[in-house]
């Protein structure tokens, strides 16, 4: 039920993004998947996992919750792209495998999105969502967790749409 309810807030949010920019008619699937490849990365850089040269540790759990979720908010909207709302409900797959090594599974998930933008298929749609899911448990987030922090920043982001973000 909660990614159902993710789905429709990201709807209305896609729907503010396009009207207000003029991209109703404009085919924006690759601009979406950059900038879920840059959100992905974004998490990695908070989470350090991979700067094996450095000794600081990672951010602090709610910044990586919070780029965690920006990612979440592209992978909904490219869904929406496809009708793959309509797919979802509480039965992805995912839950309780995310286990092993977190820079591994990042590249799991940029694999996952590299096979969504060459295929567009449902399949690889439930692959791309199931992986980030399993790197949100990896990271220790319940999907409550994820839930709560993305109803949060899709309020902040309807308030920046305002503010002329």
């Amino acid at each position: 039920m909660e990614l159902q309810k993710m789905f429709e807030l990201q709807k209305v949010l896609d729907r503010r993004i396009e009207t207000k920019h003029r991209l109703e008619h404009e085919y924006i699937f690759d601009k979406k998947v950059l900038a879920l490849l840059v959100e992905i990365g974004e998490l990695a850089n908070e989470t350090r996992c991979f700067k094996y040269w450095s000794e600081k540790g990672p951010s602090a759990r709610e910044t990586i919750l919070e780029e965690y979720v920006d990612g979440m908010h592209f992978i909904l909207s490219l869904g929406l792209m496809f009708g793959f709302d309509r797919l979802s409900g509480e039965s992805v797959p995912g839950k309780g495998r995310g286990t092993g090594d977190l820079t591994v599974k990042f590249l799991e998930v940029y694999d996952a999105v590299y096979r969504f933008q060459r295929e567009k298929t449902a399949e690889s749609y439930m692959a791309l969502l199931e992986t980030f899911y399993e790197l949100g448990e990896l990271l220790g987030f319940t999907r409550e967790e994820i839930f709560r922090a993305y109803v949060s920043k899709n309020e902040v982001n309807h308030r920046r749409q305002e503010e002329g973000y």
